[in-house]
């Protein structure tokens, strides 16, 4: 009798964990994404990613019909996210988009050296092995970079209106910071140092792009040079 009760109960959970098609579709995505992120797009194959997240082929293909599906909704759902809770949100919240850029840096710096390795940046290790792949991957991670960039450029303006970094321009400075943290990331996955971060944070923070202190001759050039163009 109670091996019959044990059967029944059993196949009763084993049920209701078949009837939760959004808790398995977040579990292949939990899959995938950390998948892709340590193994790379191209060396994780969906039979590989159907056991390790515990779901049969039908149950994957209802949800992501092909790997690139599932590359697409972790790239727009996961690495979008990562972008907006790492940087956008923070860097929002900060009293300037200095001080906001700083504390980002920091805080990843420190959660890194906590973590004991690097993995690299979400966004940076796909575009680097997807963007040439396939037009609709390179769309879906340019929309996260342009999403990035426009939200540290509109703290600049946000800054201006307030009387502060007269002579930034904001755009030049958040394609400078972008490019400053994912490069930054590069170098500190290669070397498995976090401390690179701190490194391009001074540089980043001693090469500004405002002009205004530029000496005269100097900034003459640099105009020059924005008018040929």
């Amino acid at each position: 009798m109670s091996g019959e009760i044990a059967t029944r109960s059993g196949s009763r959970s084993s049920k209701r964990r078949t009837n939760d098609p959004e808790g398995m579709r977040r579990r292949v995505l939990d899959v995938a994404e950390d998948s892709f992120q340590t193994r790379g797009y191209h060396a994780s194959s969906l039979g590989d990613l159907m056991a390790a997240a515990g779901v049969t082929g039908g149950a994957l293909h209802h949800h992501f019909p092909t790997k690139k599906a599932l590359a697409l909704a972790v790239i727009e759902e996961r690495v979008a996210a990562a972008v907006q809770d790492t940087w956008i949100a923070p860097l929002q919240a900060a009293p300037s988009a200095r001080e906001g850029v700083r504390a980002v840096f920091e805080a990843v710096a420190a959660e890194l050296e906590q973590q004991g390795f690097v993995r690299g940046c979400p966004l940076n290790n796909l575009a680097h092995e997807l963007s040439l792949a396939d037009a609709d991957f390179r769309s879906a991670l340019a929309r996260i970079f342009s999403g990035w960039r426009q939200a540290i450029a509109d703290k600049v303006r946000e800054d201006q209106e307030m009387g502060g970094e007269g002579g930034t321009d904001p755009d030049r400075f958040a394609a400078l910071t972008v490019a400053a943290y994912s490069g930054a990331m590069s170098m500190a996955k290669t070397a498995q140092d976090a401390g690179v971060l701190r490194e391009c944070l001074k540089g980043l923070e001693e090469g500004s792009p405002s002009q205004s202190g530029l000496p005269a001759k100097r900034r003459r050039r640099v105009l020059r040079r924005q008018t040929i163009r």
